[in-house]
């Protein structure tokens, strides 16, 4: 450790970029309830760099017609998560769309492909527009039909039949194996001309693939019944191609917490893994430019008998070398493996945070001195501690702590000093399930980080 309590280190520099208040009250907001944010992951991200280039060529490729499935491992807490949502925005600034799906046995099984679309477009985001951002993409699309009409020579009398013309062109490919897609789109924009915006928003329900759709509209619209495994795969392909046409050169799509799979019974997890083996061999055919398509798992789903290892041709496509030197990790290979935190990196991005909150402060200096690096070290290998060491599992809480628990108090009250006043009690009412398998002890856990910010935290156990 570096430094004492008495004579505090002088600040270092600022470690983060310039962002904007708004940005820097949404990152702080979410670390402060032990979330992680839904934007600006540019600044938290650590340890990422050296995968930043080959992701980037990825996007870039997406951007131009390439399709690419990518799978994430990692155990509990390693930032899986975080990591899809960080490339997420990077899709985000080359004007993707974007959409997370969490694979749950009830909400959303992975053998239920047109479940798994119809979360896709509930979840659909892009840089302007909030989750669900179908209706907009949609009306977008119409516009930029319209906008090449009369490109074209139309004139606003010959405009309808123009644009229905390039919609059929456009959707030639689509309508081959999903023929409703396209008579959906009609539907809705005769619905919206006629001004029947309940009868448009229905169509565009059942565009989104939501089952229960009012008879009445889709007879309106000319199509039937709900949609199914084999139409969700038509209908992703037509989603494509609206926003292609829309001005989105690609949809980067997540399908977070795969590994629940091995939680199923045996015949929905077979069906789960073989879904997955044809999504991949579907995007590897070609079928779906502009899709970027990522899994998340832990490697007991990757390489255990209940998961990838129970379906070999899908083990086969995942395969992948992990018996090299971690740091040798090939990033354009098929999976991904994410390291992990240390103390180490736990501490910088610990210092990350402090300069990010520093910035929007009022008293700045006071921040940075006395949340020095030396005490941010300590809370982080506390926080470890009360966590059986498993520093792995500890970034969530130990943001959360040094947010609320820490930088707020020395930011409100200028007699604070956390080395004198602050004891850290973690509960277990406040921990995720994986925390709290791994926690020290079965109830509270007392921790205290001496006055003096030497040697390591002593763990005690709550009454």
């Amino acid at each position: 450790m570096t430094g004492n309590a008495s004579t505090p280190p002088p600040p270092v520099p600022l470690t983060v970029p310039v962002v904007s208040t708004a940005r820097r009250r949404t990152i702080i907001d979410a670390l402060r309830r032990g979330a992680v944010p839904e934007s600006g992951l540019d600044v938290l991200a650590v340890g990422l760099d050296r995968f930043q280039a080959a992701l980037d060529a990825e996007l870039g490729a997406v951007a131009t017609g390439a399709s690419v499935f990518k799978a994430v491992r990692g155990e509990y807490g390693s930032g899986k998560t975080f990591f899809t949502r960080w490339l997420g925005e990077r899709a985000k600034r080359r004007n993707f769309a974007v959409s997370e799906i969490q694979i749950s046995e009830t909400e959303t099984p992975l053998h239920r492909l047109e479940t798994v679309y119809r979360r896709l477009t509930e979840r659909l985001t892009t840089d302007s527009f909030p989750p669900s951002a179908l209706r907009p993409i949609v009306d977008a699309w119409f516009y930029a039909l319209e906008e090449d009409a009369l490109a074209a020579g139309a004139s606003e009398a010959e405009l309808p039949k123009a644009v229905d013309e390039l919609l059929t062109v456009r959707l030639a490919e689509v309508s081959r194996s999903a023929p409703s897609f396209a008579t959906a789109l009609r539907g809705y924009r005769d619905a919206q001309r006629a001004g029947d915006e309940a009868g448009a928003s229905a169509i565009l329900a059942w565009l989104g693939g939501q089952p229960h759709v009012a008879a009445s509209a889709r007879r309106a619209a000319g199509v039937r019944g709900d949609l199914d495994h084999f139409g969700a795969l038509g209908f992703l392909q037509g989603l494509l191609t609206v926003l292609r046409d829309g001005g989105h050169p690609g949809l980067f799509v997540v399908l977070d917490e795969v590994e629940t799979l091995q939680r199923v019974r045996s015949d929905a997890r077979d069906k789960a893994l073989n879904a997955l083996r044809q999504l991949i061999d579907e995007v590897h055919s070609g079928r779906f430019p502009g899709l970027y398509l990522i899994i998340t798992g832990t490697p007991a789903f990757y390489d255990g008998q209940q998961g990838v290892q129970r379906l070999a041709p899908l083990a086969q496509r995942l395969a992948t070398d992990f018996g090299t030197d971690a740091r040798f990790d090939n990033p354009r290979a098929v999976q991904l493996r994410l390291p992990g935190f240390t103390l180490t990196s736990l501490g910088e991005l610990g210092r990350t945070i402090r300069d990010l909150y520093a910035n929007g402060s009022e008293v700045p200096e006071r921040i940075r001195s006395v949340v020095d690096d030396a005490y941010i070290s300590d809370l982080a290998r506390a926080v470890a501690g009360s966590l059986g060491g498993k520093v792995g599992v500890a970034p969530r809480l130990f943001l959360k702590k040094l947010v609320s628990d820490v930088l707020d108090r020395v930011d409100q009250f200028p007699d604070f000093d956390p080395r004198q006043h602050y004891r850290l009690t973690v509960s277990a009412e406040e921990l995720t399930d994986v925390e709290r398998n791994v926690a020290v002890g079965a109830d509270d856990i007392d921790l205290d980080l001496d006055s003096a910010g030497a040697g390591d935290p002593e763990v005690q156990p709550g009454d």
